[in-house]
């Protein structure tokens, strides 16, 4: 039953990991139009078991990007400076869409590889009851 519990653990912490993907892509998609704000991202790192490989991720630190923010110019905008301009976010939309697509489909997969390692371990548990 360990290879089933090892590679359930593994999809469950893929599915943590591109939850936690998905939650930053849909605060960037929030926040595209707000001023000063930088594209946030996560990093995954494999977890290392001194015994086994354990197939698992953890999620790293947000990271802001380091992009330039565009300067956006209007004069009536509260935050603009005394020439007209104000720093608008450097969220790239399309770049985001892309993102939050992958790490829908990437959870989809863990879902998938996690519901059949469960019906493989269903299934053995009833043959061993036979």
């Amino acid at each position: 039953m360990t290879d089933f519990s090892t590679s359930m653990a593994a999809s469950a912490s893929g599915m943590a990991a591109q939850a936690a993907r998905l939650r930053l892509v849909s605060e960037n998609i929030a926040n595209a139009d707000t001023p000063g704000f930088r594209t946030k991202s996560i990093s995954f790192r494999a977890v290392h078991d001194f015994m086994e490989n354990s197939g698992q991720v953890r999620t790293g630190r947000v990271e802001l990007s380091r992009a330039e923010l565009p300067d956006i110019y209007d004069p009536g905008h509260p935050l603009a400076d005394e020439n007209g301009y104000y720093k608008g976010s450097n969220v790239d939309l399309m770049v985001q869409i892309a993102d939050a697509r992958e790490a829908q489909r990437s959870y989809e997969a863990n879902l998938k590889m996690f519901d059949q390692s469960r019906q493989m371990a269903t299934s053995l548990l009833d043959l061993l009851r036979r």
